[in-house]
Order: C-alpha cells, then structure tokens, then sequence
C-alpha cells in the first residue's frame, strides 16, 4: 500500500520532508500516511518565517478591514472543502465523519465571527489629568504565536486559536500532534488560496521533546495557546514562564453531570449518553462523572444501558456508525488498564467493560457503564479519555454540589433539572468553566470556552478571546512642547 505524503507549509512553501513518520488509520490499525518529522532547524526556520511575516508591510500594513476580509474568504474556502477535509481527519484519528463534517460546516464560522470583530479592535482617548497632555491607547497584537494542537480534535481546536490570533493581526507557528496532523497540514494550504501574506501561518510537526519543547522556548515566540492533557500542559507553563511568555492553556477535565429526581429522565439518559459515548469519550469535556439522585438511580441506569447498548461501533467513515476507535494504541491500551483499575477498586460494569467482538483489527473498546462508583476511585477523579462512565449516586442538591466540585479540574458540568431556581444555584456553585442546563457539548463562536483549576488557564471563543492576543500600548503627547523642569516626573 502506497503511502500519502503530507507536507509542512513555512514562509508560503511546501517543505520537502527530510524525514518522515507512519500515522496510523485507528479503524484498520494500519498506517495510511507520512508526516514530516522535523527538529529545530525547521521550528527556526518556521519562527523566522512568522517574525518575518508579523513585521511585513503585507501582513502589517493591512488594514484591520482588510484583515477581515481574508478570514471571511477562508471561511467560504474551508465550507467549500469541508467534506474533503473531514474524511482526512476521520481517517486519520477515527472521528466519526458525521460529527467531522459537521464539525467542518461549522468552523467557518468562528472566522466570520473574528473576521468582523477585526475592525471593532478599539484603543480609547484618556481624561487625562495632565493639562497639555493627549494621551490615548492602542490595542496591538503580540507577535508570533506558537499555538500547539491535540489529536483528538485537531481542526475545531486549532480554529479556536487561529482565528482570534489571525484577526488580532498575530502570525502563527502551528504544532499538530504527531498522531493526527494530516488534517491540519491540508487545512492549512487554505490560507495562500485565501490570500494570506507568505509566513502567517506555518506549521511544524514532529514530536514533542523534538519539535514542541524548542518552539515553546524559542525567543521569538511571543505567546503559547495549547490543547492538550495535563503534563504536557505544565511542561508547556513552566518553560514559558521562564521567558516570560503567555498562555492560553485548555487541559484536561472530569466533568460532573448531574441528574436530579426532577429532571426529564428520558432526556437526561440521552444528555449523559452524549456527554461521554459521542466521540468515543475523547473529549476534554466528557461528562465521565455521572451523579444521579438515588430514587432515580436504578432507572437512569437501565435507561443508560438501554440506548447505549444500540450504538453502532465500527467504521468512523459510515454516516451511520456512532461510535468509532479510539485514536492511537496507548491511548486504547490506557483506556482497557483503567476498566481493571475500577473492577479493582469495586466497580461493577452494568455495561461493556472490553473490547467489542469482530472489530479486531482496529483500536476499539466498547461503551462501558460502571455502578456502585464513589467520588474517592480513581476511576472517578483521573481523566480516562475514553467511553467510559462512572455513576455516583447522591441523596440532595448540597451532597451533589459536593461531590461536583471535589475535583482537581473543573472544566465543565451538567445539570438536569426542572426547577429554575435550582438551575441558577447550580451555575453558580460548580466550579466549572461551562455550565449545561438540560443540554451537553453545545459550543459556539461566541460563547467563551476555558477551565478552572487545573483545567486550565485563559478562555477561547467569544470576544473575549481576541484579548488574549492584545496588548495594550499608552501614548503621550505634550501637546505644549515645553518642559519646565527635566528632574521632576510630569
């Protein structure tokens, strides 16, 4: 089988690889393509390239109008290749290709939505208490951003980061994980055709220690945005606090969803079913914590081992599977160790608990349910990243809230409920970036997206995202030209 080459794009150029990598297709276990494995001659080569674009008159000389109108025309190119695209990344990390095409359809529109926030980026004219004086501030970008990408959804979470920094008027080194960068290295070809200058986006690919570590610390990396699990994401603080430098960080998650006696049960059973299954569970934002009042816990549980029994497992690249492989081997192999560690520590698996049967070839595990769980397991406070459900019971709103927030993260929360008021009380005690209100996993461009605690740091999406990539400069003018004395502070 003849493998795909895919290649970086540095300073406009498609770069001859010097060495390539396998990545593999997690439905056949097979490799399916090359990636070029770079070093740090070509993350120099790339940070050059950025700083080079950042300070040219094509880039910085646009005006912020201007700028606008580049990210709308990529937005029409990327719908226009959304299919194409979606079957690459569903190849390459077993995504589902309807929650990819989906997923394509919908990006465009987080850079219509930075695109028209360009020309709104405003300094403003201060009262300032020095008669004589005019003083006013500037909102300026921040230079080259190394923006680091996982492999569970490379192209959403990348657009979460290009398209605030890009209108923002940044240049950008992208790093794609070495386990799922073909997407984005054809996503990004998108950007000449749209007629970005030569050097605003680049990218890099390669593994972390070899590629990630010398990008993060390079000097002229101005500010770090990365996706990723908590290692990584630490590793990635603390060399950028050594320079100084930025971040944005969105790391892992254990997130709680909660089910009072109230709720609508058969919409709660779908809600939760969603929160972990939807993506094979490898995603920062599972409801992998399933509290549940206990006089409704029994129903909940044989409602949830109804509908997930009927999931269609299998190819990622049929509109009607549901649930797909689990993206690379390790991650499969870490996922199946912690089904022994929560058997191990009491569990029982009411659902699942294995490998499904005929699918032997790709890197699968079956939807899994575990009862009698309590908040103190491992199972129950470390993140899996797989289809696999912890259920909690509980017996009032405070213990609920309790146990919701006795985690080390805090990323996101559910809650299902009737009641208004106990809706807004839970919004207000979870310790949680993203609260749902009888609905999981809604996204938008303009709803702000971000961790607590050891979820991370900084948010993305909404306006306030564009933020993270200013910085403010304050200009004086004397408008006398008269100093009256040269020792003294004015």
């Amino acid at each position: 089988m003849t493998l795909t080459q895919f290649h970086n794009i540095i300073g406009g150029q498609e770069q001859a690889a010097r060495a390539s990598f396998e990545t593999y297709d997690p439905y056949t276990g097979k490799p399916w393509a090359l990636i070029p494995a770079d070093g740090v001659a070509e993350v120099d080569q790339a940070v050059a390239a950025a700083k080079a674009a950042f300070r040219s008159k094509d880039w910085a000389g646009l005006t912020a109008t201007a700028r606008g109108k580049l990210l709308n025309r990529l937005a029409d190119l990327i719908l226009q290749n959304a299919e194409r695209i979606a079957a690459i990344e569903t190849r390459d990390n077993g995504k589902l290709l309807s929650e990819m095409t989906t997923q394509l359809r919908y990006i465009p529109e987080w850079f219509r939505y930075f695109g028209g926030l360009c020309d709104k980026i405003e300094g403003a004219v201060l009262p300032i208490d020095k008669a004589n004086m005019f003083a006013f501030t500037r909102r300026e970008p921040l230079g080259v951003i190394a923006a680091i990408v996982p492999w569970n959804s490379p192209l959403l979470l990348l657009t979460w980061k290009l398209a605030p920094l890009l209108a923002a008027g940044n240049t950008v080194v992208i790093k794609p994980s070495e386990h799922a960068a073909a997407s984005t290295l054809e996503f990004v070809k998108l950007f000449a055709l749209a007629g970005f200058p030569a050097g605003v986006v680049n990218t890099v690919t390669g593994l972390p220690l070899e590629v990630g570590a010398p990008l993060v610390a390079h000097p002229d990396v101005a500010k770090v945005a990365f996706t990723g699990g908590e290692p990584g994401g630490l590793a990635v603080y603390q060399a950028a606090a050594a320079q100084m430098k930025t971040v944005t960080l969105e790391l892992g998650g254990k997130s709680a969803n909660i089910i009072f006696d109230d709720a609508d049960v058969d919409n709660a059973v779908k809600g939760a079913v969603s929160g972990i299954f939807a993506a094979s569970g490898q995603t920062c934002i599972a409801g992998s914590r399933l509290l549940v009042h206990r006089s409704i816990h029994d129903r909940v549980v044989d409602g949830l081992v109804d509908l997930a029994k009927t999931a269609r497992i299998g190819d990622p690249s049929q509109m009607t599977t549901q649930v797909g492989p689990i993206t690379t081997q390790d991650q499969r192999d870490k996922v199946l160790s912690y089904l022994g560690i929560a058997r191990a520590e009491g569990a029982t698996a009411v659902l699942g608990g294995g490998t499904p049967a005929g699918l032997d070839d790709g890197w699968f595990v079956e939807p899994t349910i575990f009862t009698s769980v309590n908040n103190q397991m491992r199972i129950a406070r470390e993140e899996v990243f797989g289809p696999v459900l912890s259920v909690i019971p509980f017996d009032d709103e405070e213990q609920a809230f309790a146990i919701a927030n006795d985690s080390p993260y805090g990323l996101a929360a559910g809650i299902w409920t009737q009641n208004i008021g106990r809706a807004l009380r839970g919004a207000a005690a979870m310790e949680a970036g993203t609260v749902w209100v009888n609905t999981y996993r809604a996204v938008s461009y303009m709803a702000p997206f971000g961790g607590y605690k050891r979820s991370g740091i900084g948010r993305e999406s909404g306006q306030e995202a564009i933020d993270a990539y200013l910085q403010t400069k304050t200009v004086w003018i004397d408008m006398l030209g008269q100093t009256a004395n040269p020792f003294v502070i004015r």
